[in-house]
């Protein structure tokens, strides 16, 4: 398979990058890792005239301790992250979630950010990103934009990003060093596309009842699922197994019926979403740090 005829530019500044975008629009993709991008433009489902290649501008490659947050470059690996220091001290979910994304020779060239644009609902980054809480920074010549993981993710492989618009940021809150956090998938084979998945932070209270949830779902919905409802259901529990079994079954239900597909049926999906809420919220519950907030 080859991909449909494109002009190739590679800026090494921000600025003509983003003059690029300016000038071209809906007609340019950007190219960072392409481990998303090569595959659509070989099958024909994607067609641009012009390609924008981002790996030459130095700015993007950059992973920073901010308060509050991390935050990571455009221009960084998935690789990068996953050998942090500071990534494996200081964002263990992070690290769990970059370590199931399909095989190491993919995370050798595909970005954060980049998985981040590409919205996959079955993407790890997306859903732990929902999960956090956290944000993107989207750059064009008419100033910077700041927007929330909730108002990022709009559809299946959409987001609120303007054709004019660079993905430069993307910043993974700091959770309390109490949490206990687990990522769980589920997929057919180890390193493809999971069935379902949960990223899951719990943080426990001076009286050992969960203080505050943060839980997120890929692959059952066209987009990333922030569970409201599931979060509320567990502050103030013991986390025990019928507080377990209640969230799982509150998980099903957010389980869209547009998901069923050749690899498995909705009713499946939803079994499996019990299943995984269950173990991954007992898993954090156990990972848990006994000094309380």
């Amino acid at each position: 398979m080859k991909p449909p005829r494109f002009r190739y530019t590679a800026p090494t500044l921000l600025e003509e990058a983003l003059t690029l975008l300016a000038n071209f629009g809906a007609e340019a993709k950007i190219l960072a890792g392409g481990q998303s991008l090569i595959p659509l433009l070989n099958m024909r489902l994607a067609g641009p005239d012009y390609l924008i290649d981002i790996n030459r501008i130095a700015e993007l490659n950059y992973i920073e301790e901010e308060d509050g947050y991390l935050a990571i470059g455009a221009g960084i690996r998935q690789r990068q992250v996953e050998n942090s220091a500071l990534v494996r001290q200081q964002s263990p979910l992070l690290l769990e979630a970059i370590e199931q994304i399909a095989h190491p020779q993919i995370r050798n060239r595909g970005t954060i950010v980049g998985s981040i644009a590409h919205a996959d609902p079955a993407g790890e980054l997306p859903a732990l990103l929902t999960c956090l809480r956290g944000e993107v920074v989207a750059l064009s010549l008419r100033g910077e934009r700041i927007i929330k993981a909730q108002d990022f993710f709009t559809g299946y492989l959409s987001t609120a990003l303007e054709p004019d618009e660079l993905l430069t940021e993307v910043r993974f809150p700091w959770i309390p060093p109490q949490a206990g956090v687990s990522f769980m998938e589920f997929s057919r084979r180890t390193g493809d596309y999971a069935l379902a998945g949960i990223a899951a932070a719990l943080v426990p209270g001076l009286d050992d009842r969960c203080f505050e949830a943060r839980v997120a779902f890929l692959g059952i919905a066209g987009a990333p699922v922030r569970a409201l409802a599931l979060e509320q259901l567990l502050i103030g529990t013991e986390l025990s197994e019928r507080d377990l079994t209640l969230a799982g079954e509150a998980a099903a239900e957010l389980v869209s019926e547009d998901v069923e597909d050749i690899h498995a049926t909705t009713a499946y999906r939803r079994s499996l979403t019990m299943e995984l809420t269950k173990r991954a919220l007992r898993l954090a519950w156990v990972r848990r740090e006994h000094e309380k907030v």
